[in-house]
């Protein structure tokens, strides 16, 4: 599974979030999103699998923190769509200002 459809099911896009802001335990990942351990440990995997996440050890507790180069990927997939919009966009900028 790629990130893009790893990151498409809202729930690992929850995740996502949580781990924009801090490195998160299992444990912490379960009391932000109030679900089970196995329910989040189930998207982790999935999450990991595509490369979104990345996961280290810490004593007993794997700690996830968020893998950059995934989101490189993302953004470069992301790249010719924002140009298409920032087209339209300047060509509607364009047209107001010669209406006005």
């Amino acid at each position: 599974m790629d990130a893009l459809t790893a990151i498409a099911e809202p729930t690992r896009r929850r995740i996502v979030d949580a781990l924009r802001a801090r490195e998160c335990s299992v444990t912490d990942l379960v009391a932000l999103l109030e679900m089970s351990q196995p329910a989040v440990s189930k998207h982790l995997r999935v999450l990991r699998e595509a490369g979104v996440v990345r996961a280290a050890t810490d004593a007993q507790r794997r700690i996830y923190r968020l893998n950059p180069e995934a989101f490189r990927e993302l953004d470069a997939w992301l790249a010719p769509y924002r140009a298409l919009w920032t087209r339209h966009l300047s060509a509607l900028e364009d047209h107001l200002n010669r209406k006005g």
